[in-house]
Parts: structure tokens; sequence; C-alpha cells
């Protein structure tokens, strides 16, 4: 969500401005590694230019830096696509009770092992 709320903006980039100002944010070193690898991977592929690129950056930069950090021991693998994986062990570590997400794979999970509502940055910002 983070990469689409800051390269394309619109309802992605509206939930994550919410989610700054009235939730706690966490981030897990695999996370931070993500966050370091993507927009450069996105670069190199050719999928955002340049002006992109500063924007990804500096939105991530804001993000990190208002993020806690918490060092996740429990490792999760019940999404089909094991990369998203860290999204859960850091969710679990952290102990946060929503996920905002638009990656198909987290939403489709329906059995977790623990509470977790997870939704779409547009039924995130319906929310009082």
């Amino acid at each position: 969500m983070l990469v689409s709320a800051f390269v394309f903006g619109g309802i992605s980039e509206k939930a994550v401005k919410k989610a700054f100002l009235e939730t706690d944010l966490y981030m897990s070193p695999s996370l931070l590694k993500e966050y370091r690898d993507v927009p450069l991977e996105l670069i190199a592929e050719g999928k955002i230019d340049r002006l992109q690129l500063k924007a990804l950056i500096a939105g991530i930069a804001a993000f990190v830096t208002k993020a806690k950090v918490v060092n996740p021991q429990k490792k999760f693998i019940i999404c089909r696509d094991p990369e998203d994986s860290m999204v859960l062990d850091c969710r679990f570590a952290a102990g946060a009770n929503i996920l905002i997400t638009g990656d198909k794979d987290l939403l489709d999970l329906k059995e977790l092992p623990f509470k977790l509502k997870i939704m779409t940055p547009k039924d995130f910002l319906k929310e009082k």
C-alpha cells in the first residue's frame, strides 16, 4: 500500500494519511529492508520514473520516521505468498489489531491463529 500511496496517490494516499494521524504504525527489520529495496527495483524495471522515485523515497522515509520498530520472534506461514509472511510476523509482534493492505493474498486470508482485522484502504477510510 505504501508504494501505491506515495507513487500514485488516491485512496491509498488518503488511507496512509489517516493512519499517520489516527493509529500507531509498526515495521520490522525485514519490512525496513523491503522499503529500501523496492524503490530501486521499481526504477530499475522501469515501473516508475525519477519523480515517482523521489516521492516514494520521501514517503517511505516519513513512514519509517513515525513507525515503531518491532522484532518478530514468531514466524507465520499461512499466506499464499510467502513474502507476505513478514507483514503478519510484524503485526503479531506489534500486537496490532488491524492491517490495511491492498494485497490480495493478505485480503483473502480468512482463518488466522490470532485476532486481526484485514481491510482495504477504502474500507479503512470509511471507519470512524
